[in-house]
């Protein structure tokens, strides 16, 4: 009889050590590599894109299930799905949206269910309810924190006798939140993506809850920067603003992940959502060319290129009073004031999308 990984679902297996689900215990219940995640931070195999989305989704669209789409709202625009319609046609989706207490508390619940729904109609998403969720890891059982409740009733509200199905992006919090909700589970979490491998059933009073595998994206950082540096680039706390006024042309430079150039034509503000851990080093303009192919990976690190000549760059006109520059899998710039043109150079690999500002 086959056993599965209570952490991961991978079938456990002891015959090949370089394999997913390899444990040297007959009566282990849990794999190696999730032993090792748990206690060590240890990943072992990477499987940041060793897991095909498609096969995930077309598992998902067989099921008559709840959909519970759990999406990052730091990471929001990498965790959208735009065909998600397409890929689970007459499902019922509830988006829960987690990780709130990484977003500066002055931004109000209401402006942030705003902002969702604009940009899910923007894609053409349809959902039936959208919860927030927030301070899963450590205070999901503080009696002020109501994130776990509110998933329970839309769950009793819209499962219809029906099994619920967790799904979502790699890293956006989904095995963190089912170990909120069944407080008998034990889902391996971490930083690193691709920690769960493969549909995990949790037994609840009356119904099944499924995990399921992270899917990914190919145009997020996440998905091609190295676990070493997940710890870095991840923030683990509530956002701290990092504000810079500017009356000349200026270019920023996130490590040597991300250049922006800002021209402006007056006074104008740059505000960055990134891990505090990251720098930003702030220059003219003028001479960021020079800076960039002479420091990249010194100065200016960490990064993924060698060249800064093979990054690629994304152009934008302002047209919103205040405007978001995000680089999946990242964060965000939010520009406003006298802004001419924007400029932002990244990895070949990753996507930037401009939209009307989330604060």
């Amino acid at each position: 009889m086959t056993r599965y990984c209570k952490g991961c679902g991978a079938a456990l297996q002891s015959e090949n050590k370089e394999a997913i689900g390899y444990t040297p215990k007959e009566d282990a219940q849990f794999c190696q590599r999730c032993f090792r995640i748990r206690h060590y931070d240890d990943v072992m195999i990477s499987m940041q894109r060793g897991i095909d989305p498609n096969k995930v989704l077309q598992k998902i669209a067989q099921q008559d299930a709840l959909i519970l789409w759990v999406v990052d709202l730091f990471d929001f625009e990498a965790n959208l799905l735009p065909g998600i319609t397409r890929h689970l046609p007459n499902k019922d989706i509830i988006l829960v949206a987690t990780k709130r207490d990484l977003l500066p508390h002055t931004l109000a619940d209401e402006k942030l269910a705003q902002f969702v729904m604009r940009r899910l109609k923007e894609e053409g998403i349809r959902v039936e309810g959208i919860v927030f969720c927030g301070n899963l890891v450590k205070g999901a059982n503080d009696p002020l924190n109501h994130s776990v409740d509110e998933v329970k009733h839309a769950i009793e509200l819209y499962r219809n006798e029906r099994d619920v199905i967790v799904m979502g992006m790699a890293n956006a919090g989904k095995s963190t939140l089912l170990n909120a909700l069944c407080e008998h589970s034990d889902l391996t979490t971490s930083a690193h993506p691709g920690t769960t491998l493969d549909f995990v059933e949790i037994q609840m009073e009356g119904y099944k809850i499924f995990d399921t595998p992270g899917l990914t994206r190919n145009d997020s950082l996440l998905t091609h920067v190295p676990d070493a540096l997940l710890k870095t680039i991840i923030p683990f706390r509530t956002l701290k603003p990092r504000v810079f006024q500017l009356y000349e042309n200026q270019s920023y430079a996130l490590g040597g992940m991300v250049r922006l150039d800002v021209m402006v034509r007056g006074e104008a503000t740059v505000v960055a959502y990134f891990s505090e851990q990251l720098k930003i080093h702030r220059g003219k303009q003028a001479k960021a060319d020079a800076l960039w192919e002479k420091h990249l990976g010194e100065l200016l690190a960490p990064s993924l290129d060698h060249d800064f000549h093979q990054m690629k760059r994304f152009d934008c006109v302002k047209k919103e009073a205040k405007m978001d520059v995000v680089i999946h899998g990242l964060g965000w710039f939010c520009i406003s004031g006298n802004i001419q043109e924007v400029h932002v150079f990244v990895n070949a690999d990753i996507n930037v999308t401009f939209r009307k500002a989330m604060i």
